[in-house]
């Protein structure tokens, strides 16, 4: 990185100073100046004047010297994860789920509640706020930076739920103006699609793809897409919603199941339960031999591979990756899925299934708040 002042600007660039060392603290190891010097390209000088000021501020720590060091030990720094909180919230249509977080995203406490899907706005609203003050209790002290807000529906840049078809009255709701008035700190709200791709970059399995198709698979089928290594919103943020074309086959994929299931004399889910507990059922009986069942499941995944397919034919990615509710059951997925693009595609890429389950949206919005905070540390540090 190039120290010299491009039009005498010397306070961004000591902000892109700051910005690489944080950058390069950011792993498990604790680095001496020298180490920090050689990996963002800065003088040691300066490597050790941004070191001081990041350390005044809270941002760096100071390790202790390794027991038996023989003469003057090097300074070494890490990251403080512990300077701060994030939280992540995912309101969705059958829960709310709030993470309390340090700053490297490592969980401190978490809240669940159950909602009906059938709930107004208000009562939904009402659950997320309870899920949140149980989750902040769960955390003790410690200031909330920044806070991600996962919503299904599409989301302007301030924080409000442009359209939502599948969450009663939840069309309009501001909710980053709803949240700003149970925590502190700044507010950043995106779809959930997209955050469960964001999290999967971050800390899942699609952590060093560049280019990435993310299926959002449950009663609802979405999806997000991460392009050179960055998530995708599109020009209006709309990026994803090929859901909305009736000819990709997914608002009608998760009849297959319901069939299944009413045929079998049982409904999706017993009253006050969780939806996706009850589709499991479906896959429960496919994986074990049960013929309707599994035709019930291919069936779905037929439907699923429509719209995925166009995504991959028009992405190309290096990484399909199944998250969402019914990943639980993506042992019994994967294969029909690869078949159907092998069927439609070019080139089937890799199918690899999430390990968050539908926790994942969650911690997608822990990331968006850490983007938030990220992008506000360098403009704090002026000469």
């Amino acid at each position: 990185m190039s120290e010299e002042p491009v039009g005498g600007d010397l306070s961004r660039l000591r902000q892109l100073n700051a910005a690489a060392v944080l950058r390069a603290l950011r792993g498990d190891q604790p680095l001496t100046l020298t180490e920090l010097s050689k990996r963002t390209g800065l003088s040691r000088a300066s490597t050790e004047d941004v070191a001081r000021d990041l350390l005044g501020r809270g941002w760096l720590t100071e390790v202790a010297p390794a027991s038996g060091s023989v003469g003057r030990p090097a300074r070494r720094y890490r990251f403080n994860a512990g300077a701060g909180r994030l939280l992540g919230i995912d309101i969705g249509g059958h829960k709310a789920l709030a993470l309390v977080t340090d700053l490297d995203g490592e969980v401190i406490s978490q809240a669940r509640l159950e909602v009906d899907a059938g709930v107004g706005r208000r009562a939904r609203l009402g659950a997320l706020d309870r899920c949140v003050t149980k989750a902040l209790a769960g955390a003790g002290d410690g200031q909330i930076w920044a806070t991600g807000v996962a919503t299904t529906g599409l989301v302007d840049g301030t924080g409000k739920v442009m359209l939502s078809d599948s969450l009663p009255e939840w069309s309009g709701v501001d909710l980053a103006a709803h949240v700003r008035r149970l925590v502190p700190g700044p507010v950043r709200v995106e779809n959930d699609c997209k955050l469960a791709a964001l999290a999967e970059t971050w800390r899942g399995v699609a952590r060093f793809a560049k280019d990435v198709v993310f299926l959002l698979a449950g009663l609802r089928t979405g999806a997000g897409l991460i392009i050179d290594g960055k998530l995708h919103r599109g020009f209006a943020n709309w990026s994803g919603e090929i859901g909305a074309l009736p000819a990709a086959g997914w608002l009608q994929a998760p009849t297959h199941l319901t069939a299944w299931l009413e045929k079998a004399g049982r409904t999706a889910a017993a009253p006050g339960a969780p939806e996706v507990d009850g589709f499991e059922r479906v896959f429960v009986a496919a994986r074990a031999g049960d013929q309707e069942a599994q035709a019930a499941v291919e069936e779905y995944v037929r439907d699923l591979a429509v719209g995925a397919s166009a995504l991959v034919l028009t992405l190309d990615p290096q990484l399909v990756v199944i998250g969402g509710g019914f990943s639980r059951s993506a042992d019994v997925m994967v294969e029909p899925l690869r078949r159907e693009l092998d069927r439609w595609c070019l080139r089937t890429p890799e199918i690899r299934v999430s390990a968050f389950a539908d926790e994942g949206v969650a911690l997608g919005a822990v990331r968006l708040a850490l983007d938030e905070v990220e992008s506000t540390i360098t403009t704090e540090l002026r000469p």
